[in-house]
């Protein structure tokens, strides 16, 4: 520290307090503490530059980030005269935590037809994705037009955030600090099955107006199907309440659904796979929050205001999807069982004949 000439400043990760106090209390250095133990997530915004409007609505949401503890990356912040702007885009690609899309049509047009700066980092992510296989990293955020023009097609699919002016702005921008800093709501502990209780009436269920009965193709079914599973309706005893509590997250609750029986496990993962990435979803649906237990389906993260109007069709759709695709596995099952059957007897069928023909005398 004697070789110091001028004053420097040393940046310490961490909660050193010995040494962050000798630091202090040394000539011309002063002591900076940053980030806690961990420095804080990364996020790097890949955008188009179409209008300046547009330039700085996407410098607004950065500057927001960063007040709430994400430290978020910009070429308007990051890139000076002189870089190599393909090795800057390849680095913050490469290295941040996360890298945020701002999904409008003009981003989508460069990066199907593969042109400028937005063209290169979609091929630069696109190789990302494939060999790291880290999906969640790359965020899609609809900042202008609909999904359907302003996603570029290797996002199709993805859960995205909807962060149009006019939009349910807030809820989006909660879901999206809440990824990146990992303290989306966790799912209750499984409590140990209940013993020697006395019998409790069942639940209110209240159905779902116009239901609709899911049914699978019957080209599909097994030669004896059971009956598709629909469901009943809102098992309104059960619903929770919200925290409230001024935390991300703490308006949403869970909303049960009774089903018409208890699914096979087969059943029940194919409609969590299908409901985390359906065929068909709005911009306010939610992959990962559903569960299915017992005869009930459990969104564990919405409203039921939620409910009605964004979740009730992806619900149908995932039921009969679960359904036919149930009925497909189980068909294929039983004609590899019958394959197998009709192929053992051929096989002993072929030693009788075999062993009544030698003769050993």
């Amino acid at each position: 520290m004697d070789m110091c000439t001028t004053d420097a400043m040393l940046v310490i990760y961490g909660q050193l307090a010995k040494t962050i106090n000798t630091l202090r209390n040394t000539k011309n250095i002063s002591a900076a503490i940053v980030g806690g133990a961990n420095p804080p997530p990364t996020a790097f915004l890949s955008y188009s530059w179409e209008s300046e409007e547009h330039k700085n609505w996407v410098r607004a949401l950065s500057t927001r980030l960063r007040n709430d503890g994400i430290n978020a990356k910009l070429d308007q912040w990051h890139a000076v005269p002189g870089d190599q702007l393909p090795q800057f885009m390849e680095r913050e690609i490469r290295e941040n935590d996360y890298v945020l899309i701002i999904c409008t049509p003009h981003y989508r047009k460069k990066s199907d037809d593969r042109t400028g700066g937005v063209g290169y980092e979609g091929d630069v992510m696109t190789a990302e994705v494939y060999l790291s296989k880290n999906d969640r990293k790359y965020i899609p955020i609809l900042a202008k037009g609909e999904w359907n023009e302003a996603s570029p097609s290797w996002l199709r699919g993805k859960y995205g955030i909807d962060l149009r002016d006019g939009s349910d702005f807030q809820r989006g921008y909660d879901d999206l600090i809440t990824t990146i800093h990992g303290t989306r709501a966790a799912p209750p502990p499984i409590g140990s099955k209940p013993l020697g209780k006395k019998a409790t009436p069942a639940p209110y269920v209240a159905p779902i107006s116009s239901p609709v009965s899911v049914t699978a193709s019957s080209k599909s079914l097994p030669s004896d199907p059971a009956e598709p599973l629909k469901i009943l309706g809102v098992i309104v005893d059960e619903v929770t309440e919200p925290n409230l509590d001024g935390t991300p997250g703490s308006a949403l609750y869970r909303v049960p659904f009774k089903l018409s029986k208890k699914p096979s496990s087969l059943w029940s993962d194919l409609f969590i796979q299908t409901w985390n990435r359906p065929p068909r979803f709005t911009s306010m649906h939610r992959p990962g929050i559903a569960t299915v237990t017992g005869n009930k389906i459990i969104l564990d993260g919405t409203t039921i205001e939620e409910v009605e109007r964004y979740h009730r069709d992806t619900l149908v759709l995932c039921v009969r999807v679960a359904n036919e695709e149930e009925a497909k596995v189980l068909e294929r099952r039983r004609r590899e069982a019958e394959l197998q059957k009709s192929n053992i007897a051929d096989h002993k069928g072929n030693v009788q004949d075999v062993a009544n023909k030698l003769k050993f005398d």
